[in-house]
């Protein structure tokens, strides 16, 4: 049976020069490259080649970029580092109040219940039925308390983009840090750090067709974070650890990769999603798609299935050679309705009956069309079965 991947927001194939950069780094660059000799000036360049390339995808500076495991790292070292630099800040106000959104990963979600543990105060920002943060709403959630404002670039389950720049626009009108989840836009749409105003940026290696266990946190020159990796002087002093070369090797080739390609295949992949979205829409009854058109990252759609439970669609599609989704790889495997789509006001039934499809380099034409063909009949088969 052939088979089909439309769950690239969960992770990604990695691309074959990936491979290659990380199996030469494991072959020829073995050395740590905090040792002065020949061995770990090899991995060092490779560290600082990789960082630069980071640097220049996002439109940041190489002293800016901060190499740890992953988003779920980078998340919690931008919260609770900037939280530990503001709790130790001679202040007249104390800063101890941190923003966020109602439909961030829970990377984000379960680091603030974490500072709320500790005495911080906490708001999480409604969204509309499009899944967008209104700036009015941070404008009035806002206080002099307000230490940190973190709200996604881009949403995973269903790819609406926040207004990044009004939102971090108004947290540094009150002195807030800013810090954005940017897991899910970076390499899909252009990212640049100085454009969105951001304090503080969250990427992972394995969503743009590089390996898992890196990732990366963007820190803007000034911007004060205590390490929460303590250890060696690793990383500018801000994470301790020895690096991981082969990794941090094949996320510097995938971040390369992703520049050059950006707009051409952002293009192609958006067709295609279009095209799916269509197909699905005009050949299956009762069904939505859920958020807003636009703006979307290009890769990403949502669909909710009138009278389908989503884990058995996802299931009998996997028996058809098709790969989807009902939402974060992170919260599989649980019964709960997606947070997200609840949190958008959307009727209880389609928080839980919609699949999420997200595309990505290897999807064709030819794909997209077989799963619109397989669909109807598979939907149908479910639907009978709910009616007896």
């Amino acid at each position: 049976m052939s088979r089909a991947y439309f769950d690239h927001n969960a992770t990604t194939p990695p691309d074959p020069m990936v491979i290659e950069a990380m199996a030469r780094a494991l072959k020829e660059d073995f050395g740590n490259p905090s040792s002065v000799h020949h061995f770990g000036q090899r991995a060092k360049a490779v560290l600082d080649e990789a960082r630069s390339a980071v640097a220049e995808l996002v439109g940041g500076e190489p002293a800016e970029v901060v190499f740890t495991s992953g988003g779920t790292e980078s998340d919690n070292m931008a919260l609770r580092g900037a939280a530990e630099a503001l709790e130790s800040a001679a202040a007249a106000v104390p800063r101890r109040h941190v923003i966020t959104s109602s439909i961030e990963h829970e990377a984000i979600l379960n680091t603030v219940k974490a500072l709320t543990r500790r005495g911080w105060t906490s708001t999480l920002l409604p969204v509309d039925a499009t899944g967008i943060v209104s700036p009015g709403s941070l404008a009035s959630a806002i206080t002099r308390e307000t230490g940190i404002v973190s709200v996604m670039h881009a949403n995973n389950e269903i790819g609406t983009v926040q207004p990044l720049a009004d939102l971090a626009a108004i947290a540094h009108e009150h002195g807030a840090i800013f810090h954005t989840d940017a897991v899910q836009s970076v390499a899909k749409i252009p990212v640049d750090v100085r454009a969105l105003g951001v304090d503080l940026l969250t990427l992972s290696a394995h969503k743009f067709n590089g390996p898992k266990g890196v990732g990366v946190l963007w820190i803007r020159r000034g911007t004060r974070l205590v390490s929460t990796m303590t250890g060696g002087k690793h990383e500018r002093n801000r994470r301790g650890g020895t690096e991981n070369v082969p990794g941090i090797a094949g996320l510097g080739v995938a971040a390369r990769l992703a520049r050059k390609k950006l707009d051409g295949e952002a293009q192609r992949i958006a067709a295609l999603r279009d095209r799916l979205e269509h197909g699905i829409l005009s050949t299956v009854g009762g069904t939505a798609v859920n958020g807003a058109p636009s703006p979307r990252v290009p890769n990403t759609t949502n669909i909710s299935f009138d009278a389908v439970e989503a884990e058995s669609l996802l299931i009998a599609l996997d028996l058809e050679g098709f790969a989807v989704s009902t939402g974060s790889a992170c919260s599989s495997g649980t019964l709960e309705p997606s947070h997200v789509l609840r949190a958008m006001g959307l009727p209880a039934h389609r928080t839980q009956n919609s699949i999420r499809f997200s595309l990505g380099a290897g999807n064709t034409e030819a794909e997209v069309d077989a799963l619109v063909t397989k669909l109807p009949g598979v939907v149908a088969k479910l639907r009978s079965l709910v009616r007896r």
